[in-house]
């Protein structure tokens, strides 16, 4: 059987899909025979993603993943309208205030960032893991989008940063607990892909040696296609972690 062609139609939730890598990674699943449920904050860009993939089916539903009650109706939604889910990626999230010192920076901002990508992450995959453990078939995937700072931080980045580690314990705690009902769970890293977020990098950015430098982006399509290959993949294999970034980008090495 070719896992890129399923027989019946598979159902993902991809949050922040109303820009940049969600919009992206949405319209990448519904071209390819997907059904989407777009959340996010703003209906009226949710509605623009699914107007760029005429005749495919998809759901926009004004979400802020920071709020329990909206993340339960969120996927309250998914049940009614599509009976089942077979992948969330969960991927909405926030740079927070850029530039900032670690001894400036605001508490309230910092709590905005940990609810956005780190609380928001968990309540979305919790909500998604009750329900690919109660429906028949049993089982599902969900993908979180980590980021190069998973890995390695850029100077005056520290909630970011933070919540993008944390992610990853929440990635390889969650696969943990998700192998008794065939729920897979990844985590794929992303670096310098080109969205309107990461604008700044062609201009240039603040590098941890004090200068300023542009870095090199790649298409967004890439990395849409990346995450389409690990949700296709049958339930009994999983790609636990994957890092796609722009090839010359500082990460790998001293600069």
């Amino acid at each position: 059987m070719n896992v890129s062609h399923p027989t019946a139609p598979r159902t993902a939730v991809v949050t922040g899909a109303g820009s940049g890598i969600g919009r992206a990674v949405a319209l990448e699943l519904l071209r390819g025979g997907w059904r989407v449920a777009l959340a996010g904050r703003r209906v009226e860009t949710l509605e623009e993603t699914a107007g760029l993939a005429p005749g495919t089916e998809s759901l926009a539903v004004r979400t802020d993943v920071s709020d329990p009650g909206a993340v339960a109706a969120l996927f309250a939604a998914v049940r009614e309208h599509f009976g089942r889910l077979d992948l969330l990626f969960n991927n909405a999230g926030t740079f927070g205030p850029g530039g900032v010192p670690v001894e400036d920076l605001d508490y309230a901002a910092w709590r905005h960032v940990v609810d956005t990508n780190l609380n928001g992450a968990f309540l979305c995959a919790q909500a998604a893991f009750r329900q690919m453990k109660e429906q028949d078939p049993q089982g599902g995937r969900i993908i979180n989008n980590g980021s190069i700072s998973a890995h390695a931080p850029r100077p005056h980045s520290v909630a970011y940063t933070t919540t993008k580690h944390a992610l990853t314990g929440l990635t390889k705690s969650l696969s943990l607990d998700g192998r008794p009902y065939r729920i897979a769970v990844g985590q794929i890293d992303i670096g310098n892909a080109a969205t309107d977020m990461t604008e700044r990098m062609q201009s240039g950015i603040l590098q941890a040696d004090g200068t300023v430098a542009a870095e090199p982006v790649m298409d967004v399509a890439d990395v849409a296609r990346t995450v389409r290959h690990m949700a296709e993949l049958p339930l009994d294999a999983n790609i636990q972690s994957a890092t796609i970034l722009a090839t010359n980008m500082p990460y790998v090495g001293r600069g």
